[in-house]
């Protein structure tokens, strides 16, 4: 138990330690000599890093941006009431969510073997969070769950999860793509397929975001990096021009982050961080697919042959810079609506949590790009913005009050709003 916990969290809780060990074995199997095989595992690595530190990039602008259009809304936090908490939840069940993760991942890998659905999920950390949801669901409905019975049927949930998610989306993902090298493997994935459907009925596929016709004198928008500042540039004003106009407290304590620096200045700068970025990314994901698909194509032909790797959702933002943005404002727009209607409804305080609505706004911006084009991606922004929004409120109020509703309300994604209910009625069924 204790070898399976230290690989589960060195390993597969290691997204850049598991992913560089998939290519040194893709790259060792297709007998590759030394310096390529240290080339190819220390560059997917590193790319794969620059991945991550782009997106802490994005993160450290969004946690000015989420609490600043909180102060303008005058939300508040949400009285959870009474509820375990991730850190006890962790010390109670953090065993089997582990083992549950380790086990789900080799039936995964043994589908992909045996069966026509040839994909690996790869993105680790959404492993560990989908499993920790899901597990906090499981307890929530039913109470303690013996440690087997909860390591069964996690295991065998998320196994099949990891398989047919990427299997159901490469239909898509092809058409993003332009070739069948990669599977997404994101809990963005329900928000994807609901794009790329809803840009199919409503979108015009011959109105490419990426081909915007524009004036002669606007032609720098035609650069995604301008674009994307430009755009938050905006945003971040608008907010911060509220903000110092309203000499609340909250807002107060907002401003004082600048320090000697004016506010909106701070602001803006904060949205060429935010551009910065999203740069950063891109070039991490040019750097890592470089180097995983021909390793990947080792371990296809020799172990499981014929599959594929199921990666995190900015491997598809390069191919559609601009349904990235157009993605990202239909979910802000989508947010703020949704804030609004819900909380004259059924009186819950949807808290928009901006990183998940970025990066799954973003790539279902791509998806409906690709069936709809300008409106499809905007659509696919404003639909994750729906199933995040109702999903929270679902998931706190119903699906896991008494365990983690703190966790669900930054760390549950789009797939796991979609599942959750299945989850519970299961759980109910079989225990």
């Amino acid at each position: 138990m204790e070898a399976i916990k230290w690989i589960a969290t060195n390993v597969f809780g290691t997204p850049a330690i598991m992913l560089g060990f998939i290519v040194l074995l893709g790259l060792l199997l297709q007998k590759k000599n030394i310096s390529q095989i240290f080339s190819g595992t220390f560059k997917a690595i590193i790319g794969f890093l620059i991945i991550g530190a782009g997106s802490a990039v994005i993160i450290e602008a969004l946690n000015v941006f989420q609490p600043m259009w909180k102060e303008v809304f005058n939300l508040k936090t949400e009285d959870l009431g009474d509820f375990l908490g991730q850190e006890k939840f962790t010390a109670k069940f953090g065993s089997a969510v582990t083992l549950a993760m380790f086990l789900g991942f080799l039936i995964n890998v043994l589908l992909a073997r045996f069966t026509r659905f040839k994909f690996i999920y790869l993105t680790g950390h959404m492993m560990f969070w989908t499993t920790t949801i899901f597990a906090g669901i499981i307890v929530d409905s039913v109470g303690d769950v013996p440690f087997g019975k909860l390591v069964a049927f996690l295991a065998i949930f998320m196994g099949l999860y990891w398989t047919l998610q990427p299997a159901i989306t490469q239909p898509f993902m092809r058409k993003i793509m332009g070739n069948d090298n990669i599977a997404l493997g994101h809990t963005s994935a329900s928000v994807a397929l609901l794009a790329a459907l809803g840009g199919k009925v409503l979108g015009n596929k011959d109105n490419d975001s990426e081909k915007i016709k524009l004036p002669k004198g606007l032609e720098f928008l035609r650069d995604s990096n301008v674009i994307t500042a430009l755009t938050m540039g905006i945003l971040f004003f608008v907010g911060a021009a509220i903000l110092a106009g309203k000499g609340t407290p909250g807002a107060e304590k907002l401003i004082a982050q600048s320090g000697d620096q004016d506010f909106i200045i701070y602001s803006i700068i904060q949205s060429f961080t935010f551009a910065g970025g999203i740069a950063i990314v891109l070039m991490g994901v040019k750097m890592f697919i470089g180097e995983i698909v021909p390793a990947f194509n080792g371990i296809a032909t020799k172990l499981v042959p014929g599959s594929k790797p199921a990666l995190d959702c900015p491997v598809v933002f390069t191919f559609a810079p601009n349904a990235v943005i157009l993605g990202f404002l239909g979910a802000f727009a989508g947010s703020l609506l949704w804030l609004l209607v819900i909380g004259n409804t059924v009186a819950y305080i949807f808290v928009p949590t901006m990183i998940v609505l970025f990066f799954h706004g973003a790539t279902a911006g791509v998806f409906g790009n690709a069936t709809g084009g300008v409106r499809g991606a905007v659509l696919g922004g404003f639909i994750t913005a729906t199933v995040v929004a109702w999903g929270q409120y679902l998931m706190v109020t119903f699906f896991i009050g008494s365990t983690i509703p703190d966790t669900a309300m930054w760390a549950a994604d789009s797939d796991m709003f979609i599942l959750g209910p299945i989850i519970k009625f299961l759980a109910q069924l079989l225990f």
